[in-house]
């Protein structure tokens, strides 16, 4: 499948759909990403604390793809926020997935209490510089946290994954990435357990299009400008999940799916003012 690229502010071009890995390890991981890869997934979504940059790597290499034709992006955890603690993150990263660059680099959590996020903002600037990076990114950032990193290093993140589903549209925040021309990316993009696939907004535009739940939902994230990135281990799934560009929501259907959103639609305590994650 041909999927829709974005561009990000820094000239790159991110996929409009991505793969999330966590929890895939082992062979059955490596499976299940390179099959994801075979059906059209170009971004594969891992973390220093996903525990599986071997089996991304590994996967890419399996998939018989030019490197250059899949994104791989990585996460730095809060234990490695110093300068050069962050530094030395990225290059073992590097050496776990057995590659020469990461095409996008997040800090994971902002950590507020350990208080080291702004350094290790810096580090990825100057990895990126160095060219073991393509974009420096961050993960789950406040306006506040954003502001701070900018004002800090005259660089924009240029991507910020934040959770993101119609029980939490984060509306606030996405509003602050247009305005700063950054790439909103969604994290459990369908609530997970908790997703409304049984809501009236969403069957109904699933009847109305002859698709499913899941296909409006991520259809949602795409008209929102959201990328979202779905996990699944079953083939026929991660097909469907990928298979959202050939119909499009009425913008009263859109909306019927972001009033679904509730102040506590957090699917677990992940306010990036409190949450640590180290």
């Amino acid at each position: 499948m041909e999927i829709p690229q974005l561009t990000l502010n820094d000239g790159h071009t991110l996929p409009a759909v991505g793969f999330g890995t966590v929890s895939l390890r082992d062979e059955d991981g490596i499976g299940t990403m390179v099959h994801a890869l075979e059906v059209g997934y170009r971004l594969l979504d891992t973390a220093v604390n996903y525990r599986n940059e071997v089996e991304v790597g590994e996967a890419v290499r399996r998939s018989g793809l030019a490197r250059e034709e899949v994104q791989i992006a990585t996460k730095v955890p809060g234990r490695h926020h110093a300068y050069d603690l962050c530094v030395t993150s990225v290059e073992d990263s590097l050496r776990r997935l057995r590659t020469d660059y990461v095409d996008l680099v997040h800090i994971h959590w902002p950590n507020p209490r350990v208080g080291r996020y702004v350094e290790a903002w810096r580090a990825l600037v100057a990895l990126r510089d160095r060219g073991l990076i393509r974009s420096v990114c961050v993960s789950n950032f406040t306006p506040a946290h954003l502001a701070a990193v900018i004002d800090d290093s005259g660089v924009t993140p240029a991507v910020n994954q934040i959770e993101m589903h119609p029980l939490f549209p984060q509306e606030e925040m996405r509003a602050t990435h247009r305005d700063l021309g950054i790439v909103t990316e969604a994290w459990s993009p369908l609530a997970k357990r908790d997703a409304p696939f049984d809501a009236r907004a969403v069957a109904a535009a699933a009847e109305a299009h002859g698709v499913t739940p899941a296909q409006v939902i991520l259809r949602w994230h795409y008209q929102l400008g959201s990328v979202p990135i779905p996990k699944s281990s079953r083939p026929d799934r991660q097909r469907t999940n990928l298979d959202i560009f050939s119909f499009e929501l009425a913008s009263d259907e859109v909306a019927a799916i972001t009033a679904l959103g509730r102040e506590d639609g957090r699917l677990f305590d992940g306010d990036p003012d409190r949450h640590e994650e180290m």
